[in-house]
């Protein structure tokens, strides 16, 4: 926005919030952060978030659990923590939409980007590392990679 242009009013702000909204799920903190440089104060940002979370329209658990199925086909339980707290959806809530499922998920992710299993050494460190990297646990790492035969 820039200094001429005058702030949004409540109603605006709530048609740009619900704009936001219509195109994918967002948490309170981000939607926040979006709305703030249109609003005249945070109070203002608060209300209508709050208007927003009592419709039902605006939901912290509804977006992270969006977020989460989408970022879990490529990453682990890790990695989807830090981009849920990143995006200001609590740690208790950020834990428990994430908490099952890494095994399997990362058995996915190993089976579409190696078509056969690891034969060398070398090999199986290139793909802990690979896993490590995309936020799956070292026990998970462990029982698929480095000890297979468990």
């Amino acid at each position: 926005m820039q200094k001429s242009e005058r702030p949004d009013t409540p109603a605006e702000l709530k048609v740009r919030a619900l704009r936001y909204l219509m195109r994918r799920e967002h948490s309170r903190a981000e939607l926040a952060r979006k709305l703030a440089p249109y609003a005249a104060s945070s109070d203002v940002v608060a209300t209508v978030l709050d208007e927003l979370q009592t419709k039902k329209q605006l939901c912290d658990e509804r977006y992270a659990e969006t977020r989460a199925h989408w970022l879990s086909r490529k990453y682990g339980a890790a990695r989807i923590r830090q981009d849920l707290k990143a995006h200001g959806v609590p740690a208790a809530l950020a834990q428990r939409v994430c908490a099952e499922g890494d095994l399997q998920r990362a058995q996915a992710i190993l089976a579409r980007k190696y078509r056969a299993p690891a034969s060398t050494s070398e090999e199986r460190a290139r793909r802990a590392r690979f896993l490590q990297s995309r936020g799956f646990s070292l026990d998970v790492v462990q029982r698929l990679v480095l000890r297979p035969e468990d």
